[in-house]
């Protein structure tokens, strides 16, 4: 039997209390509510849904689970596959992929997969029921560079193989962009830290305060015996607008700045010594998922007027439709078919933002129209700017790591196993495409993990 009624709402923090706190914004399915969503589900012979999953969740499988109150069931199918479900249930982008596809979707809301995603992945860290258990150890040394989604997903994959696996992080706590690039509203940092604990559990080493290419090389990890390494040290180095007075104070890098909140906990100035000054006005120019946060925090942190200023429309706008809903509620304003050209400061000091009006002409390669300038410019009063216009790999690695090649913007270069052009080195996820989503960064970890396999199994013949 089915129910195909309207999409079960998610409970929320009211907007006039969360605007002024870091707690979650999205409260999560009581068990009522995710057994009402799971009716939805029609239980596809074909379930477009699981094609759609970069790691190839069972989808239908484990929503059967939930409707017959079997959650621990539901939670053994689903870490199968995937081993942050709290995580990816919270900041995937699932509109775009199991949610998208779903055959529901084409007449009426699809299903909200991503919610039953949480709920399920939440009960079992409620009640620990990762499966930590190692039945085969192998001798091989495997050495993962960064504790980001691609690293932990390449973790975990060949440690449940039996590997030897040491993790190497770059900064002072782990998890990579889910600890430092995501605000503790849309994914709290308790979830990211016992999700590690699990693979901590597990047997997964982890050394932090590691810069590979720097503290250590890739020759050095070759050389104390690691027998294949994995690299997915994410995009941590921000695109700049390249911009007249880009480099007056209080101009800062998103990915700057959310490390400084999530990571520094400038939100607790004075309790913590990482101060960061933003005034009343700050502007955000970006559009998408990290642009919203950005913009978010800075509203919770005491700016008292927010705009995202971005060169397309709101139809075009590449963040989560949820984070961008959420953002207006907040108070964010919503500056489109802008382009910054000027930053003018006086004593080094931000004080406005000039930018030209754009028009929207003929779809380019990304499917959206193109923004065309207009001649026609406005200028708006700010005390700090803060850009969010993409992210690429560290050049620290390449330029340390003799033989690696990469694209001329700074991706890794992999062949069709995820071997760069280094022997017994691999990559994955953001190092390798550029910034893209968790799970899609998951994926290639866990598919560079399988290949990683076959590698040490014909070497060892």
């Amino acid at each position: 039997m089915t129910n195909k009624t309207s999409r079960t709402k998610m409970p929320e923090q009211a907007v006039n209390e969360r605007i002024d706190n870091f707690l979650e914004v999205a409260l999560g399915y009581s068990i009522a509510e995710a057994k009402q969503e799971a009716l939805r589900c029609i239980d596809c012979k074909n379930p477009r849904c699981v094609q759609a999953c970069p790691v190839g969740v069972k989808i239908p499988e484990f929503i059967q689970y939930i409707l017959d109150d079997a959650f621990d069931d539901a939670f053994d199918i689903l870490y199968e596959d995937n081993i942050l479900p709290s995580i990816c249930g919270r900041v995937c982008p699932q509109e775009s992929q199991c949610e998208g596809a779903c055959i529901l979707g084409i007449k009426q809301e699809p299903v909200a997969i991503g919610a039953l995603e949480r709920f399920v992945g939440d009960h079992g860290m409620k009640n620990e029921l990762a499966d930590t258990k190692i039945t085969d150890e192998k001798k091989e040394k495997i050495a993962v560079v960064g504790s980001g989604p691609a690293g932990l997903a390449n973790a975990a994959s060949l440690r449940k193989r039996g590997y030897d696996v040491t993790v190497f992080e770059a900064l002072h706590d782990y998890g990579g962009v889910l600890t430092y690039g995501i605000p503790s509203f849309r994914l709290p940092k308790d979830i990211v830290r016992k999700e590690i604990q699990n693979l901590d559990d597990m047997g997964v080493k982890f050394v932090k305060n590691a810069i590979i290419g720097k503290s250590i090389t890739i020759e050095q990890l070759k050389e104390d015996g690691y027998d294949a390494i994995f690299v997915g040290s994410g995009a941590g180095l921000p695109s700049s607008l390249g911009i007249p007075g880009e480099n007056l104070n209080a101009v800062y890098y998103a990915n700057e700045f959310l490390t400084r909140v999530n990571l520094m906990r400038s939100n607790d100035f004075p309790k913590s010594a990482t101060p960061i000054k933003l005034g009343d006005k700050v502007a955000v120019v970006g559009g998408g998922n990290v642009a919203m946060d950005a913009a978010r925090t800075a509203k919770r942190i005491g700016a008292k007027e927010v705009m995202i200023i971005y060169r397309r429309d709101q139809d075009s706008l590449p963040a989560r439709l949820e984070e961008i809903h959420h953002a207006i509620d907040e108070g964010i304003e919503m500056n489109l078919l802008y382009n910054p050209v000027e930053v003018f400061g006086e004593n080094h000091e931000v004080k406005q933002v000039k930018c030209e009006r754009m028009k929207l002409g003929e779809k380019d390669s990304s499917g959206r129209r193109r923004p065309l300038p207009t001649g026609e410019y406005e200028i708006f009063d700010i005390d700090a700017l803060i850009v969010s216009i993409g992210q690429k790999p560290n050049p620290i690695i390449k330029q340390n790591t003799l033989g690696l090649n990469t694209h001329d913007w700074g991706g890794i270069i992999v062949d069709e196993s995820y071997q760069t052009s280094v022997e017994g080195v691999f990559a994955g996820g953001d190092a390798v495409t550029g910034a893209a989503t968790v799970i899609l960064a998951m994926g290639a970890g866990k598919d560079a993990a399988q290949e990683m396999h076959a590698y040490l199994e014909k070497k060892a013949k």
